[in-house]
């Protein structure tokens, strides 16, 4: 390492995926584990194009909102699973709001994009109340190892994001995990526990002891469950709601934000009475168990058969019409009159062919809910071509000690043909 190699560099602003960003060289430089306003000694570990990834050498000048993280594993090279401990709790949602502005501005064009005050969550620690993690080689579950290392699993012994009680469960855990990609431990509200395997063959579901009772279920490389022990699937309540939720149907891991994200989607709904909604991207019937009993006819798609299953089961009311399929297929078969629609899509965002069918189909008010502002960005540029116009944007925080944003989009659009 030679002198020339490391520089000091004052970090103006914080990126997507969690590095704080400054300019040294004519470069933009992404530092992780770094805050906007400090000063750093730095050296460079990669680059692509004109921008550049270094490591932070030495804390030169400190940001007042810099505190010791709670982790033991949080740091360069350690746990990649959050990304954000040095950063005190009252500043990161902050932040978050910021960077979603910014990636609207970036990637959409939306300059002056309406980004409402951010809704932090419930809990800063302990939210989770199911954690997915990998296999190392040794037999050890943790996290992808965090930058510079960036590669492999990084063993960890304790997590503070999770439930404490999944902790405790994996402690007692006495497994071989050979032949076991990765794991998913929960919880769901009844207290009931659930260990999930992913592996390449039913016939390598492992031995497995604990003195905890808790059900357990495979899952094969086509996302088929099968069931092993116990239950095939949890319940969850949010709200006034209690959902039945089968393995492998998407359900968000910070429940008790669950609630509050609702009420932001019915809010940003503005239904009119007797309204027609369509609820896309449904998963097990979150929004359209809220939705329902103030429209006269919910439609929901969800192109996962056992989430659909569980929507039937969730929502046994009359004017809840459920359609298993893709939405980009299902646009396209269906008629009617909608007065609004709620999209969900995973963090991958929306197909160019389903934003394709949402145009055709003329819904004039969207509602886009997104875990990933990057995405959100794009599509709602691609959707703004197609005559919708971005209102007002609600971020929240459902991930704290990340980078992780989540938002409430409205689009609406006139003159729809």
């Amino acid at each position: 390492m030679s002198d020339e190699q490391i520089f000091e560099i004052e970090m103006v602003d914080m990126a997507h995926g969690g590095s704080a960003l400054g300019r040294h060289d004519g470069h933009i430089v992404f530092i992780p584990y770094t805050i906007p306003g400090e000063i750093v000694q730095a050296q460079i570990t990669g680059s692509k194009g004109r921008v550049r990834f270094a490591e932070g050498l030495q804390l030169i000048d400190a940001s007042a909102d810099r505190v010791f993280p709670r982790c033991p594993h949080f740091g360069p090279s350690r746990c990649g699973r959050c990304q954000w401990q040095h950063i005190a709790a009252h500043a990161q949602p902050l932040i978050k709001q910021d960077v979603l502005a910014d990636q609207l501005a970036r990637i959409g064009g939306f300059d002056d994009a309406d980004v409402r005050p951010i809704t932090p969550a419930p809990a800063q620690w302990g939210y989770n109340q199911y954690m997915v993690m990998q296999v190392a080689p040794e037999g050890q579950l943790g996290f992808p190892a965090a930058p510079p290392l960036n590669e492999g699993v990084m063993p960890v012994d304790e997590c503070h994001i999770m439930d404490p009680a999944l902790l405790d469960l994996i402690e007692r855990l006495d497994i071989d995990f050979t032949g076991v990609q990765r794991i998913q431990v929960q919880r769901d509200s009844d207290g009931a526990f659930m260990l999930i395997l992913w592996v390449n063959d039913e016939n390598d579901a492992p031995e497995l002891a604990t003195d905890m009772p808790m059900s357990v279920n495979l899952i094969l490389p086509d996302n088929e469950p099968v069931n092993l022990i116990g239950d095939a699937s949890s319940r969850f309540t949010v709200g006034p709601h209690t959902f039945r939720v089968t393995v492998g149907s998407a359900f968000r891991a910070n429940v008790a934000a669950v609630d509050t994200l609702a009420n932001l989607v019915m809010h940003a709904l503005e239904l009119p009475d007797e309204a027609a909604v369509l609820d896309l991207y449904a998963g097990v019937g979150v929004f359209s168990a809220y939705i329902a009993p103030h429209a006269s006819i919910v439609t929901m798609v969800e192109s996962f058969p056992p989430a659909a299953t569980d929507a039937e089961h969730n929502l046994p009311v009359d004017n809840v019409d459920i359609i298993e399929g893709t939405v980009e297929d299902v646009l396209t078969s269906i008629d009617g009159d909608y007065d609004a629609a709620v999209l969900d899509p995973p963090s991958e965002g929306l197909s160019v062919e389903a934003i394709d069918a949402l145009a055709d189909f003329g819904v004039p008010r969207l509602v886009y809910v997104s875990s990933d502002p990057a995405t959100l960005a794009r599509d709602v540029k691609r959707l703004a071509r197609h005559g919708y116009t971005l209102g007002p944007v609600y971020p929240l925080d459902l991930n704290p000690q990340t980078y992780y944003v989540d938002a409430v989009a409205v689009l609406t659009r006139i003159n729809v043909p």
